[in-house]
């Protein structure tokens, strides 16, 4: 078996092949396991299901092994391993490795709640392994887009978001609330906006109709910060009629649109001088009639350059460069269990809302 990292502290594995694993071969997990038996440098050592039909479908198609267990793959020897069951079996599929220091990618969310994500957090730091959280909105083409259209100090600071996440009921991940499921992706987003702050307030409401759980949403989140407040508007369900997936974020100097599943972007940016628009101010104060000014002068529209890059790929790849070299990955343990914790308090605010039960 690969050697374990020292405990307390993370050691990279080096640029030499990697030996990695899925643990869950269903919707996601197959995919997973796809991009390793694909990547350079890397090895698909092994998969575990409990489906066994499944998992040695996959094996074959993929040419590596099936195991009976995540203990033995683990015993066979991985220095890396996608999580990807049921978020409720999340801890005790990725506990056996996280004590052996093998690096984990767990498919969002961390787990099924802030108490179980932070003793995950815990067991990775004591083990000294790498854990990453699959928020793959991150590596969407047009995040990623976004990002690059906003760094070297041409920034947006949040003032409002606004975000729409609904599908039609697919019956997939019907154990947890909408806001575990579907929100969870918009919350990582607009929490690595904040800076990974959790927010000041919110305040939500939400109806359960098919499921036992919540199955829409809407959540107002309110960040108190010192550059000024920030509210974002979060909605989310799996009982509409059409696909929507769309962020808006509106600051003091620029405001972004993100369709998540047109893979399509675009950043309005002001150009406008100050002395041009207290000109316009006064012109608006003194009652001028400035039908004839096209504001779009004022302002300059640019699409963001989308990529056909595959997120899953992109994402593995950061993950596997933090195994390389033991450093921080991007959506870390502690991201992790941020989402998860202001999801928790979401649940937690419908249900004072519309008082609802905790559990029903």
């Amino acid at each position: 078996m690969s050697t374990a990292l020292h405990k307390g502290r993370r050691r990279g594995r080096g640029e030499g092949t990697l030996r990695c694993g899925a643990v869950g071969v269903g919707r996601m997990g197959q995919h997973h396991a796809r991009v390793y038996a694909q990547e350079p440098g890397c090895v698909l050592a092994g998969v575990v299901d409990v489906d066994g039909a499944r998992a040695a479908m996959i094996a074959e198609r993929l040419g590596c092994r099936v195991y009976p267990t995540p203990e033995a793959l683990l015993e066979a020897g991985v220095d890396a391993v996608s999580i990807a069951v049921p978020t409720t079996a999340h801890e005790d599929a990725a506990r056996p490795f996280l004590e052996a220091g093998v690096a984990c990618l767990i498919e969002k969310p961390l787990a099924q709640d802030a108490e179980t994500a932070r003793a995950m957090k815990e067991t990775a730091e004591r083990g000294g392994a790498v854990l990453m959280v699959g928020h793959i909105e991150r590596f969407n083409p047009v995040m990623r887009a976004m990002a690059k259209a906003t760094d070297n100090g041409r920034g947006v600071s949040p003032r409002f978001i606004e975000v729409h996440r609904v599908s039609p009921m697919t019956f997939r991940s019907v154990d947890v609330s909408v806001v575990m499921d579907m929100m969870i992706h918009d919350l990582d987003v607009v929490l690595m906006l904040m800076g990974g702050h959790e927010p000041d307030e919110i305040q939500a409401a939400g109806v359960s109709l098919i499921t036992e759980h919540e199955d829409i949403c809407n959540a107002r989140l309110t960040w108190r910060r010192p550059e000024g407040v920030c509210v974002a508007n979060v909605t989310a369900s799996r009982l509409a009629l059409k696909t929507e997936r769309v962020t808006r974020i509106t600051g003091e100097n620029a405001y972004i649109k993100i369709d998540y599943a047109a893979k399509k972007g675009t950043i309005i940016r002001r150009i406008a001088n100050e002395i041009q628009m207290r000109e316009v101010h006064e012109q608006l104060r003194q009652g001028m009639d400035l039908t004839s000014l096209n504001w779009m002068e004022l302002v300059n529209i640019e699409p963001l350059e989308i990529d056909d890059a595959e997120p899953l790929a992109l994402e593995i790849r950061s993950f596997l460069e933090a195994v390389r070299t033991g450093t921080q990955p991007p959506i870390d343990a502690n991201a992790g269990f941020v989402n998860v914790r202001t999801a928790e308090r979401i649940i937690e605010a419908v249900r004072e809302t519309m008082g609802t039960p905790a559990a029903r």
